[in-house]
């Protein structure tokens, strides 16, 4: 495996996918972008169409993909794509970088694309354009991001269509007790781990390890950092290949953020930055880190509220912020504290913070944007670090994660530094998606309100 701080390099060439395509080992490619909700959308391209028109002329999808919730339903309020625009097309460009194997599905390769529109200006509105634009930023520095996501899942005996039907009532988790850390636990699902593990690493992935965690059926399956973009692509297509190789074995797993009662599905991402001689943040100031190091974390904490709706984008994600479930509540930094929002790890050249917010349902591209934007406020603000935090921070006073979707929608909508960072545009896009999932749950009538009312009401 190459050092994660060398350029990269595509697993697949497109000679050695004509190759393939020409002996029959390749009959399919997928070309695949991610939508709001972190989802990979997009084509099954015949190979040899790839090859002959699509690597040079690039192809096309409806720009309703940026503009639905999460049902495919088409909203109001999206001004690059309605009834009043057409629903017009957008330009899928692959990027040739990221054409892979994909090992689970026979014959098949898959390769990211970047959006732009007719006139070939960027989708500022895309994901990945986002993170793209963010990391430019810091390229202007002399500066590169690099980033770990840690996704843990809940695994379902039941199959996805038996869950549907059943209401996604009453399904057998994989484990019924706690298999943290337990080998004995989690070789019961083994078998689906080593598939999903031996899968990932025909497609690219570096898989470090898997272990249980705590809610019952949960596990984590951990990759190496590398280059951020390559992290969140490989994010993207881990969460759907995981669930697809789980479908296939009869078997469902969830990503969302709270799936029950019991502990959330956490995502936490974990961030350092390099220039040309290394580490940057890192040095010998106190906790081992540099002046920079201090100012871009303190960006975090400054703006760790405002940039919540990129963390946590679903109404289901603020279930997880509960005090002693290992999902933060206080806006606080410690040393190797899983306690607070930002928890300092390593030491040395591996200095990192771990951005503790995020779970399962989040989008990396964005959540990584917005590390780097609120690092870089930090930083050009010169920025004081306070002291870390020691001790329990649910019991802390000060700032809190917002409590709801709807509060983190006030902050993100009245941050100038948002608006500064990403546009008004992308700002206002992504405040009415959150506006349409709160529309939706207010609507609904929960089996919460059911149970308690029905009768006693």
């Amino acid at each position: 495996m190459t050092d994660p701080r060398e350029p990269r390099m595509p697993q697949l060439t497109v000679d050695q996918l004509r190759i393939d395509v020409d002996a029959g080992r390749v009959d399919t490619v997928l070309l695949a972008l991610t939508d709001m909700q972190g989802r990979l959308q997009g084509k099954r391209l015949a190979a040899r169409y790839f090859l002959d028109e699509v690597v040079a002329h690039a192809a096309e999808a409806c720009a309703y993909l940026l503009a639905v919730d999460v049902d495919m339903n088409t909203v109001d309020g999206y001004p690059i794509s309605s009834w009043e625009t057409g629903y017009g097309d957008f330009v899928l460009t692959p990027d040739l970088a990221t054409l892979r194997r994909v090992p689970w599905q026979e014959g098949t390769v898959l390769v990211m694309a970047d959006l732009s529109w007719p006139d070939e200006a960027p989708v500022a509105e895309s994901p990945r354009q986002i993170l793209r634009r963010q990391l430019d930023r810091l390229a202007e520095r002399g500066l590169s991001a690099y980033v770990g996501t840690e996704l843990e899942f809940v695994l379902y005996d039941e199959t996805y269509e038996d869950a549907f039907d059943k209401s996604y009532r009453n399904l057998r988790p994989a484990n019924q007790y706690n298999v943290d850390y337990s080998l004995l636990g989690t070789a019961r699902v083994e078998p689906l781990l080593r598939a999903i593990r031996n899968h990932m690493a025909g497609a690219g992935l570096y898989v470090e390890s898997a272990k249980g965690e705590c809610n019952l059926g949960q596990h984590e399956i951990a990759f190496r950092y590398t280059e951020a973009l390559a992290t969140c692509d490989n994010h993207v297509i881990y969460k759907n290949g995981a669930k697809e190789i789980a479908a296939q074995r009869g078997k469902a797993l969830t990503f969302m953020a709270k799936p029950n009662a019991r502990e959330g599905n956490s995502c936490h991402v974990h961030f350092s930055l390099r220039d040309a001689d290394g580490p940057v943040m890192s040095g010998d100031g106190a906790q081992g880190l540099s002046e920079f190091g201090r100012r871009f974390i303190a960006g975090q904490l400054a703006l760790l509220r405002e940039m919540t709706l990129w963390y946590a984008p679903n109404v289901n994600s603020y279930k997880r912020f509960a005090p002693g479930s290992f999902a933060p509540t206080a806006v606080r930094w410690g040393v190797d504290n899983r306690t607070c929002a930002l928890r300092l790890v390593g030491h040395g050249p591996s200095l990192r913070f771990e951005n503790r917010v995020p779970g399962g349902d989040v989008n990396p591209y964005l959540a990584v944007a917005a590390i780097i934007a609120a690092g870089l406020h930090g930083v050009d603000n010169e920025l004081d670090l306070p002291d870390p935090f020691a001790g329990n921070a649910y019991d802390a006073d000060g700032e809190r994660v917002p409590a709801n979707l709807r509060d983190a929608l006030g902050l993100w909508e009245t941050s100038a530094v948002a608006r500064e960072s990403f546009g008004d545009g992308v700002v206002d896009h992504y405040a009415n998606n959150a506006r349409v999932e709160l529309a939706a749950f207010d609507a609904a009538v929960t089996d919460w309100e059911l149970h308690r009312g029905f009768e006693r009401m």
